[in-house]
């Protein structure tokens, strides 16, 4: 199939209520033509009702969807250009394969001709050729979101919205498919938005990611900053950071803090507008901390090794710094000592990682 025209998307202030229950807040993003972004949260923080309102299944309460700059807010659904999956597939299971795919085409009154050219381009797209006369019941899970892919993609859409497109699948099959999504996106160029609660499935697809919480945006930005430079408490909890502790702002120089930390001056990276003299939570994750000896001349945190876990490549220590426990990870094969239970040993915190988060 040919590369698609791409298709840049914004939304302006967009907000959707129901009655006095306000499910999305002010959300305004751009997403650049070609590229993907994914609405990442848990469950009801508002994600898939901002993509029901990108394809016209929910109103908009106030707000714009615009589509290489045309409000497309009150349009009709059929007249959008969207190609959408969902997680349940919705295959119509008394059409084969093929009939499913050209479906769209059928609707839109593409000529016969034209049909079985491009439901044949789709097929051979997601390598399902050999199963055009197939029911959607003698598909595995895999096989079936396969179809429903093609059948989004074989209408050319000016945007590909995915519901929780590999949500059904077991872990292995849905990482195949993640390879497979993305390096078709890639080669489609097809401007794509992304509904997941799946930290992981965000990382490894995006260009962008936005992290919503209670219908609104806590933070947008590409896969590494959302990663490595969480602005708030939630977004760092959701992404899996295990260290959130407590510390005093010292000071602000340029773009470097200084905190005080379970008693220990370090040097630290403001997440965003923060204070000195003020309380702060500060995230770090265990990857960016090195497990030493006390006698480590650098500045670092003393504590005493609570627990530890062989974990493949990696050894998981949980560290008691004054009553708190500290989670640090290393590398099992750079790591040239092993801290016992029970030892003292000394958590030097990486500095461009050790993140003071907006309060």
């Amino acid at each position: 199939m040919k590369n698609m025209q791409s298709s840049s998307l914004r939304l302006e202030r967009l907000n959707k209520s129901y009655g006095s229950l306000q499910v999305v807040n002010d959300v305004t993003l751009d997403v650049p033509a070609g590229s993907i972004l994914t609405l990442l949260g848990p469950s009801g923080c508002g994600k898939t009702t901002v993509l029901r309102m990108i394809a016209g299944f929910a109103n908009v309460s106030s707000g714009k969807v615009l589509v290489d700059g045309s409000d497309v807010s009150a349009m009709e659904p059929n007249f959008r250009d969207t190609g959408i999956v969902f997680q349940s597939y919705a295959l119509f299971p008394h059409m084969t394969v093929a009939q499913n795919v050209a479906f769209g085409l059928r609707m839109r009154g593409i000529s016969k001709a034209e049909q079985v050219s491009r439901v044949g381009e789709a097929l051979e797209m997601v390598q399902l050729t050999h199963l055009a006369e197939r029911h959607p019941s003698q598909l595995s899970g895999g096989q079936q979101q396969r179809v429903a892919l093609a059948r989004a993609l074989v209408i050319r859409p000016k945007l590909l919205l995915l519901d929780e497109p590999l949500g059904a699948l077991d872990r292995h099959l849905r990482e195949g498919l993640q390879m497979e999504l993305r390096t078709l996106q890639r080669r489609l160029g097809v401007t794509t938005i992304l509904v997941t609660h799946d930290q992981e499935e965000a990382l490894y697809l995006s260009d962008y990611i936005a992290v919503m919480n209670k219908g609104v945006i806590e933070q947008l930005g590409t896969p590494l900053e959302i990663y490595d430079r969480p602005r708030t408490e939630f977004v760092a909890r959701f992404l899996g950071v295990p260290n959130i502790i407590n510390a005093d702002v010292l000071g602000i120089r340029q773009n470097e803090a200084t905190i005080s930390m379970l008693g220990v001056e370090l040097q630290a990276l403001p997440a965003g507008h923060v204070s000195a003299g003020k309380n702060a939570k500060i995230s770090i994750r265990p990857s960016h901390i090195n497990i030493t000896t006390v006698d480590d001349p650098q500045p670092g945190l003393v504590g005493q090794v609570l627990m530890t876990k062989e974990l493949g490549e990696r050894t998981i220590y949980h560290v008691n710094v004054n009553g708190v426990t500290i989670e640090a990870h290393s590398s099992r094969m750079r790591s040239v000592s092993r801290h016992g239970e029970g030892s003292q040993v000394k958590l030097v915190l990486d500095p461009t990682h050790t993140i003071v988060l907006e309060g």
